[in-house]
């Protein structure tokens, strides 16, 4: 062991804890609330709409309108890409035809085991972590303005009961806020416009309530039900998906970037790191606004939160 590297590892440790334990303690506010029925009985769904309908989409435009897109369209956003369609892929293929769900729920589930929570979590692990919040650049660009737009897209069809026609595609993708908001934070990144403060000002605090909104919602729902709940039937779908996102998501993370694209050192330990990343909260926020595989986003989400931790340490220690 090098001289000061205990120093350094004891850092990263503490760092690692800090970032979680802010997203716990917003959640125990969430939970709190809930039990207490401090907003209403409707208040989970109510702050699960705001955040679907107004404040993420904000917040992708003022994300994705300060990235830097000659940096994130690289060999990392290739890594981010090629691990989460692997890994859903082979979900999806196990849940539809083993578990023998419906398409609906499948995507919801696949989604689920390789959507990392890049924005709330990724970002504050990538700056005290890894040292750059950039580093999470590429797999935010990937999943905002691909990944997230494609899966809900697919679920508006599915849960619509209407044929998927070009005409109709084309309409979910416009009416679609969140969609719409990649779309727009991709356009000033790549033309370099900046919105007028008369904007800019008022979409800042919009999208500052999308991370607190999700984690209370969260939170709330917590209240409700216990994590996997035999009532639910889907123990073996949420043990799936949880050993999904934490073991092969960053397992093929590490092999498409150490042997297809020659990555080594540092490099290599952000895209690990990143794809060691827990579900996303907005898998379950998706769950409740198409009412489909929610007790399997819902425990999933839980249980890489909780798990996400060791599962970091463990990267840690396996790449030195």
């Amino acid at each position: 062991m090098r001289a000061g590297s205990r120093p350094h590892y004891a850092g990263v440790v503490l760092a690692v804890i800090e970032g979680f334990s802010v997203v716990w303690l917003v959640i125990a506010v969430g939970w709190f609330v809930g039990r207490r029925k401090v907003l209403g009985d409707n208040a989970q769904l109510v702050l699960s709409r705001l955040s679907f309908f107004v404040a993420s989409p904000a917040l992708l435009v003022e994300t994705l309108a300060r990235a830097d897109l000659h940096t994130v369209f690289a060999g990392p956003l290739l890594v981010a890409a090629g691990s989460a369609i692997i890994t859903a892929a082979t979900f999806l293929l196990i849940v539809k035809f083993w578990l023998r769900r419906s398409l609906a729920e499948s995507l919801l589930s696949a989604m689920s085991s390789a959507t990392a929570n890049a924005a709330n979590l990724g970002i504050p692990i990538a700056a005290y972590v890894l040292g750059d919040a950039a580093l999470i650049a590429p797999v935010l660009v990937f999943q905002l303005a691909f990944w997230t737009p494609v899966y809900l897209m697919l679920l508006d069809g599915l849960t619509s009961g209407r044929r998927a026609t070009p005409g109709r595609v084309l309409l979910q993708i416009t009416s679609n806020p969140m969609i719409l908001g990649t779309a727009a934070g991709l356009v000033l990144a790549a033309t370099g416009w900046s919105l007028p403060n008369l904007v800019a000002e008022p979409l800042h605090l919009i999208a500052g309530a999308a991370i607190p909104a999700i984690l209370i919602s969260f939170g709330m729902s917590l209240g409700t039900s216990k994590p996997l709940s035999a009532a639910d039937g889907r123990r073996p779908d949420i043990l799936l998906t949880t050993a999904f996102k934490l073991i092969l998501h960053p397992l093929v993370a590490y092999l498409l970037g150490h042997f297809a694209l020659g990555m080594e050192g540092a490099a290599l330990f952000a895209v690990v790191v990143a794809a060691s990343l827990p579900t996303a909260q907005n898998v379950y926020v998706a769950a409740q606004r198409y009412q489909v595989g929610v007790a399997v986003a819902k425990d999933t989400v839980l249980a890489t939160t909780i798990l996400a931790i060791p599962a970091m340490f463990g990267v840690a220690f396996l790449l030195g």
